[in-house]
């Protein structure tokens, strides 16, 4: 199955990124950008995507791009921050901005780059194409590397984008995930479709079956615990897994007494009752309301909540010895 691979620096609109990909019918996996050379020649993309970050490029010399991503021989497509990486380790130069955007921006597509050829969301009197996108950006490139070419640019930004086409190396400064960069679906579909040369072959009803499959030749025979938060993360997984295996899985229900009002008898009668899962509930009220008793903060409390729930998930879990497996239902780029 031809995928894309997204590499994660930390921005917090990267899960966006995944999701305009696999809304043109692409399949793409997230995962931290320091991997290794060896991970990126086994995942084969047949494009990879670098994402913002709230990290400097000029600051921070560590968070950098694996050299193999400029060395896969597959198109590479830059993100804000990404964009500054790609220039810094091609050759070009970075610098603090003197004026950080953060917010509307309105940018000249120059070039005719194969990126941005066609999309813009209006032309004026004198021919030129202009873009309406999303900016959060204080560093900027300030020289193009080697090979490259402007494709977009603004007064607060001369170099807001830029492309190698030989190479097939492209960069914004902009963000085209976030709704607010209108043409941002567009120009993430013109990457992987024309670009990367990958088909619409891939959607979330056919990621079902290919889940439960995978799950079943995991885990085999043996058993199951998860912890069933009343989420929509942790929900999914159960339903999933539940599919899969049936009652090789047990749901382990921490009700911490902060849910809302009847909302822990609403997820036992949606997974016990309706679906059939097996469902072990712990009343913990008392011990949060007691750990939590005169504290004001809300880290404190949150660090609170947190070890408590893991405290009182541990030791339901050993009341059930033959669990091999601890499924976890949370975000993507939240691994254990």
């Amino acid at each position: 199955m031809d995928k894309i691979l997204i590499l994660d620096f930390g921005s917090q609109v990267t899960q966006l990124i995944a999701r305009r990909i696999r809304e043109s019918g692409v399949y793409c996996e997230l995962h931290p950008y320091d991997v290794d050379a060896e991970f990126i020649r086994k995942f084969a993309p047949k494009g990879i995507v670098l994402s913002g970050s709230h990290s400097s490029v000029v600051e921070d010399e560590n968070a950098r791009a694996p050299q193999a991503v400029f060395e896969q021989g597959v198109p590479v497509l830059g993100i804000c921050y990404g964009m500054q990486t790609m220039a810094a380790q091609l050759g070009g130069q970075v610098e603090p901005g003197k004026v950080r955007e953060f917010g509307y921006a309105e940018v000249r597509a120059r070039g005719h780059s194969k990126l941005l050829e066609g999309i813009q969301d209006r032309v004026n009197g004198s021919g030129e194409a202009y873009l309406d996108v999303w900016m959060s950006h204080g560093d900027k490139v300030t020289a193009l590397p080697p090979g490259f070419k402007l494709i977009a640019s603004n007064p607060a930004c001369p170099i807001a984008g830029m492309a190698d086409e030989e190479r097939r190396f492209y960069a914004v400064q902009f963000h085209p995930e976030v709704t607010h960069t209108k043409q941002g679906r567009a120009i993430y579909t013109r990457f992987v479709h024309e670009i990367c040369g990958v088909g619409p072959s891939w959607n979330m009803p056919q990621f079902v079956p290919q889940a439960i499959e995978k799950v079943r030749g995991q885990v085999g025979e043996d058993d199951v615990i998860l912890g069933l938060s009343g989420g929509v993360d942790s929900a999914v997984a159960a339903a999933l897994i539940h599919r899969a295996i049936g009652d090789q899985l047990t749901c382990i229900f921490v009700d911490t007494g902060l849910l809302r009002l009847n909302e822990g008898d609403q997820v036992m009668e949606t997974f016990a009752k309706h679906l059939g899962v097996k469902v072990d509930r712990v009343d913990a009220g008392d011990e949060f309301f007691s750990a939590l008793a005169g504290v004001a903060d809300p880290e404190d409390k949150r660090k609170i909540i947190g070890r408590l729930f893991v405290e009182v998930f541990q030791r339901e879990a050993k009341k059930m010895p033959r669990a091999k497996w601890l499924a976890q239902g949370t975000i993507y780029p939240d691994v254990i």
